[in-house]
């Protein structure tokens, strides 16, 4: 069983100092032209600058990536140097798959408090409308036979057996969303939860009702402001885009129940409605040595006192949350009550309500768990305060860090202590992250 990172038991506690995301854009939108290379220098350049930061003195960039471009291998190596830190900084990119960017800032954690490392710049970046259609078998044998036929003859053979059907694409983005163990999508996983705790579809609907509702206020409100970079758009840079674009001010329950179901069309009850949208954007953060970050006068965000990545069902990847959580809160030795601010990203509205129940469920927290009592109760007036993905968005590789900066940020304006970032993960993980003030 892989333990989790306690601070208490390192060398060194391990400070964010610097946040900052570009805006979340819904896939196909604003960003779409928008790389991800791109998305990510915009937030490393600003997160460094704000800091006022010698770049010379970052000791190495680590993001997270899902869908790592064709033309850009080890991203974070690229957006690194184009983001103007030297090219004697290493960098590297991580993947696993929805924390990915969390395990970005483990990496920077495990660094920092072992005493490898003084300062990293961690983070995320995911462009979801970039994600390539590919070609079949059959039309990849056309273009292999075009390049490098022995005669002509067996070129025009092969152009003879073509078929219209060869440029039928394999769609990148729908494989990448599927678990290739239980063979479903991750909208599938979300019905399976939804059938075991009997999660109606009109609860569904109302808490991605709320899910907007609460992020609209918290725009209105300029709750985001500090955490939000605009960014100029690409490709002619004429645009600049400030707002996230995905919370829907003016949703309504009526026009949540006229969406028909969308991964289960006969039986099911989620629907593009209550679940997440597919979205653009980067976050980057930067963490420092707690005493280096003391010794400078450099303004804490929080320190993260501990983090922990969990297994689970594959076909029930959603319930991660509670996995993790279990573990990291056994770890640290508290309670789930101690917790003042949660932010547990929005897959589905099953997916987080199922949690909700699970987390307070004796039975289940004995059966999976192996706990003598229930976890606790995620309380609404904790849990995801300023909404979350089901208005946002989900860009896989970025969200992460995004849960942990606006939870951060949350804490610093309601003067609370604690606070908990965590998330499931495709494939049947979990991850959790617990950050103090």
């Amino acid at each position: 069983m892989l333990n989790a990172w306690v601070a208490k038991k390192q060398n060194h506690k391990v400070a964010v100092v610097a946040g900052v995301r570009t805006p979340f854009a819904k896939a196909g939108t604003k960003l779409k032209d928008c790389s991800a290379v791109h998305l990510g220098i915009a937030a490393v350049r600003e997160a460094v600058a704000r800091l006022d930061l010698d770049r010379s003195s970052v000791d190495e960039v680590v993001l997270g990536n899902a869908g790592t471009p064709a033309d850009a291998a080890n991203i974070s190596r690229v957006i690194s140097l184009r983001a103007g830190v030297p090219e004697g900084v290493p960098a590297y990119t991580v993947h696993r798959n929805c924390a990915s960017a969390m395990e970005a800032i483990a990496q920077g954690c495990m660094k920092i408090g072992s005493g490898l490392a003084e300062t990293m710049v961690v983070g995320g970046t995911e462009s979801m409308s970039n994600m390539p259609l590919i070609y079949g078998d059959e039309m990849k044998e056309l273009f292999a036979t075009l390049s490098y036929g022995k005669n002509s003859a067996e070129k025009i053979q092969k152009l003879v057996e073509f078929r219209p059907k060869w440029l039928s694409p394999v769609v990148a983005l729908m494989e990448g969303l599927t678990d290739p163990v239980s063979g479903l999508n991750m909208g599938q996983t979300a019905e399976i939860l939804a059938r075991d705790f009997g999660i109606s579809r009109e609860e569904q609907d109302a808490f991605a009702l709320r899910s907007h509702q609460r992020t609209i206020a918290a725009q209105k409100a300029g709750k985001f402001d500090e955490e939000i970079l605009p960014v100029t758009l690409e490709p002619n840079y004429a645009e600049v885009l400030a707002t996230d674009i995905g919370p829907r001010d003016g949703q309504s329950i009526e026009a949540l129940r006229k969406l028909k179901p969308f991964f289960d069309k006969e039986n099911g009850t989620v629907t593009a409605g209550n679940s997440c949208p597919v979205t653009d954007g980067a976050v980057a953060l930067v963490l420092m040595n707690a005493e280096k970050a003391k010794s400078e006068g450099r303004q804490i965000l929080g320190t993260i006192e501990g983090f922990t990545f969990t297994g689970c069902e594959p076909k029930r990847m959603g319930m991660g949350p509670i996995y993790s959580t279990a573990r990291l809160l056994d770890s640290m030795g508290i309670e789930l009550s101690d917790i003042d601010v949660i932010e547990l990203n929005e897959a589905f509205a099953a997916q987080v309500l199922a949690n909700q129940r699970a987390f307070a469920s004796k039975s289940y927290c004995i059966e999976k768990l192996g706990r003598k009592k229930e976890l606790g109760e995620l309380k609404d007036d904790r849990l995801n305060v300023n909404g979350g993905a089901v208005a946002l968005g989900h860009p896989v590789g970025a969200t992460g860090a995004r849960l942990v900066l606006t939870c951060l940020l949350e804490m610093k304006r309601a003067n609370q202590g604690r606070g908990l970032a965590t998330l499931c993960i495709g494939g049947g993980q979990g991850a959790a992250f617990l950050m103090e003030r």
